[in-house]
């Protein structure tokens, strides 16, 4: 099974297509001594990423508490249109996990999955301190 798709966005192991909750553009100041994008710059950009997901769901102030696993694919090549997707996978009363997938986008329209990772967000007050999720719209 190949880790490349044209054209369409990915699909997240749900089956069901998540939000492009980052898209940037990876630039030489972010690539390692291999010449490829830094892993960290990665990670920094799934955490931005899994924060926009956990926000609109906890309607404020989020935390990162935990990265429960991480898997680097493939390398990134500067230049690479980097999209993070984001699927909301599971909550508690105060937690959120969040499933981050990275993917780059060539010029000829072909996406291929570079690294994913299970994040674990928190709903924090003004004082940083735990609070309830808000209940689902209706």
């Amino acid at each position: 099974m190949s880790d490349t798709v044209t054209i369409q966005p990915p699909t997240m192991p749900t089956g069901s297509v998540c939000d492009v909750s980052i898209q940037t553009i990876a630039m030489p100041r972010d690539a390692n001594w291999n010449g490829d994008i830094f892993g960290g710059w990665i990670v920094s950009q799934m955490d931005l990423a899994g924060a926009a997901c956990a926000r609109r769901r906890a309607k404020g102030r989020v935390t990162t508490v935990a990265i429960n696993s991480m898997v680097f694919l493939h390398p990134v090549p500067v230049g690479s249109m980097v999209s993070c997707y984001t699927c909301l996978i599971g909550e508690g009363q105060t937690s959120m996990k969040i499933h981050i997938e990275v993917w780059i986008q060539n010029d000829q329209l072909k996406y291929t999955k570079v690294t994913e990772g299970l994040f674990i967000f928190v709903a924090i007050d003004d004082e940083g301190k735990k609070r309830l999720l808000p209940p689902l719209d209706s």
